[in-house]
């Protein structure tokens, strides 16, 4: 059986301040610079449906036509079910057929609360499946502090329903987590979506590992402290840093449901076209990925 090539994509927080300003001119400058896939992470899903930045579904299909691109995913937050039902149907008039978690924490070694949360994403899961639509879970690095003796997520993983809750593994917060990417890709191949990558500095001001000094692995993580801990300085342009990414996208091959690797660059010292513009460019050194 021949490999199939990873399709690369963006996520669109790595242009989040141009979306704010011009979301149509920014959506034009993403496919000018050659990104035919699309991921986006709608912040204000309680005000609305859609991308979170007040783009209609009617607009958003016909911006996507004109250019060619395709929207592959959509992080939700608030992830809550009565808002569900508007946010499916604007995702489904645009084409795309999956949404996602944003980001989640849990107050440590409370695996009530973390059960609480799988029950939600199940029923989430199922509200998806009912539109024919999938539900996929996307992790940061508090997901691998241990409570008891398990990870947070892997208490996720055995309480929610492979055929409900699918994943989008963010390898660079896998890493951060402590954890190897390439063994969690083997091991929930078949639950794989979607990859996120990021990139990791070479010389950077923080441990690789958040737990190494930054912090204490059993201290409550909140967004609070998950932001107060994030240094600008610790992500760099995709494919020009130290995290293995050809490793990643050759393991990837083994996953059957997976697509798509999803470049996403949540800090940069250049302009936010630039350094998409940089990490396509040196992106293109890797194989077992194509960009149409």
């Amino acid at each position: 059986m021949v490999p199939v090539a990873l399709k690369v994509g963006l996520q669109l927080y790595s242009v989040r301040q141009s979306l704010q300003v011009d979301p149509y001119g920014t959506l034009a400058k993403v496919a000018e610079a050659g990104y035919k896939y699309i991921e986006a992470a709608n912040h204000n899903a309680a005000d609305d449906p859609g991308i979170g930045f007040g783009v209609p579904a009617s607009k958003m299909k016909d911006t996507l036509e004109r250019f060619g691109m395709s929207i592959v995913g959509c992080h939700i937050n608030p992830l809550k079910p009565e808002l569900l039902g508007q946010i499916l149907d604007y995702h489904q008039a645009v084409g795309n057929p999956q949404i996602g978690t944003d980001i989640e924490f849990f107050p440590h070694g409370d695996i009530d609360f973390v059960l609480r949360r799988c029950e939600l994403f199940n029923k989430i899961g199922e509200m998806c499946q009912e539109r024919g639509m999938r539900y996929y879970y996307h992790n940061h690095y508090q997901e691998f502090q241990t409570f008891g003796d398990k990870t947070v997520f892997e208490i996720i993983m055995e309480n929610t329903d492979p055929d409900l809750v699918f994943l989008e593994m963010d390898t660079y917060w896998m890493i951060r987590g402590g954890q190897n990417p390439l063994e969690l890709m083997q091991k929930y191949k078949d639950r794989l979506l979607l990859l996120h990558q990021k990139d990791f500095p070479k010389n950077a001001p923080q441990p690789k590992v958040m737990y190494d000094g930054l912090i204490a692995p059993q201290q409550d993580i909140s967004m609070e402290v998950f932001v107060s801990t994030l240094d600008p300085l610790c992500f760099t342009e995709i494919g020009t840093g130290v995290l293995p990414i050809q490793e990643i996208i050759d393991v990837a091959e083994s996953a059957p449901n997976l697509e798509y690797i999803i470049l996403e660059q949540d800090h940069s010292q250049l302009g936010e076209i630039e350094s998409i513009k940089a990490s396509m460019e040196a992106f293109q050194k890797f194989s077992g990925v194509k960009w149409s």
